[in-house]
């Protein structure tokens, strides 16, 4: 079967590999729609995952469709629609350095436990929203660890696929007021028909003079005005620029939630933001949260659909590898099967 693979230093290719078999305790998916992750560029530039020897599978945002299902497993049946929890493979991360990938035909789950790797969909939800699952778990998780509680005000910096996730799961908490800067007027957009309660271009308005417009001005430890009354500031943007308005605009333990990744380092005056008391925090991958999304992403299908910008047939998922790395060409590409 064909299986999309880095064999080198941004080399990927198309790789002829032998089907998986599925043994008693073991079920065979087959791949229904892949997701494109900036992880994937990450992966290819550096020649594949050390210290894996050989080619790299890629993809590990997929949903999938039960063929086969081993003698001793009852957890799926054949036919089945599921989402997948690629940290939870016996044979290594899914397209992360693991044996496997999703932009594959075929994918075995190796010793199959009971609400382990895979969580059962109802058959409605298109393959292409399904496939958000493991994006959206991360989105969920920097909700959930930036402590967002019912009538909070908060803002998210990004309006990317992460950063639109992160609206949904607040406004699904109560979040009093949403809004999210970007420089980009169609994303802006798309956040407003996520649900975002407001925006800002971050390229044509002041930041911290719209979020007190917006969320009032409060102050800092010592009673000190000339700050946002905003709560929670989400980076799912991962610059510079947005750490350093984040720590202007923050009231006395406000809290700030870092899930983007920083290409280089970012400069902190800690004695300059002592008197604010901030939290600062950061959210990495999905520890608890890729199936407790799922639920929402089922009764909200699509409104989350609004994140998937184009689809490609996985016969061009090369062309899908290309579009998802190339700056400003697309927002979030996933790889659709037959």
């Amino acid at each position: 079967m064909k299986s999309v693979r880095v064999t080198g230093p941004d080399v990927v290719e198309w790789v002829e590999i032998d089907e998986p078999e599925a043994g008693p305790r073991d079920v065979l998916l087959k791949i229904k729609a892949c997701g494109i992750c900036g992880s994937d560029a990450f992966y290819a530039h550096n020649g594949g995952i050390p210290p894996r020897e050989g080619a790299t599978p890629l993809g590990h945002e997929p949903a999938a469709e039960v063929v086969e299902v081993g003698a001793d497993v009852d957890a799926v049946q054949v036919g089945d629609h599921v989402v997948i929890d690629t940290m939870a493979f016996a044979d290594g991360l899914l397209g992360s350095g693991g044996a496997q990938g999703a932009l594959s035909e075929l994918v075995v789950v190796k010793e199959v436990e009971a609400g382990r790797q895979l969580k059962v969909i109802p058959s409605h939800i298109p393959w292409h929203v399904a496939a958000l699952n493991e994006p959206m778990a991360v989105a969920h998780h920097a909700v959930n660890r930036s402590g967002a509680k019912a009538r909070d005000k908060a803002v998210v910096f990004g309006a990317g696929p992460i950063g639109l996730g992160a609206v949904i799961s607040l406004k699904a908490r109560g979040v009093a007021h949403v809004v999210v800067a970007d420089i980009l007027p169609g994303r802006l957009e798309k956040a407003l028909q996520v649900g975002a309660d407001a925006v800002v271009d971050s390229a044509q308005e002041d930041v911290v003079a719209r979020l007190i417009e917006l969320h009032g001005e409060a102050s800092n430890s010592l009673g000190q005005g000339g700050y946002a009354g905003t709560d929670v500031y989400i980076d799912a943007a991962g610059a510079p620029s947005v750490i350093e308005t984040a720590l202007a605009a923050a009231k006395a333990r406000a809290v700030i939630t870092v899930p983007a990744v920083h290409k280089r380092p970012v400069e902190i005056d800690f004695g300059r933001i002592l008197v604010q008391e901030l939290d600062i925090r950061t959210a990495m991958g999905y520890p608890t949260e890729i199936f407790e999304v799922t639920d929402a992403i089922v009764a909200n299908w699509e409104k989350y659909a609004l994140i998937v910008s184009d689809t490609l047939p996985f016969d061009r998922a090369l062309d899908a590898l290309t579009l998802a790395r190339t700056p400003g060409a697309a927002d979030k590409v996933v790889v659709t099967f037959d």
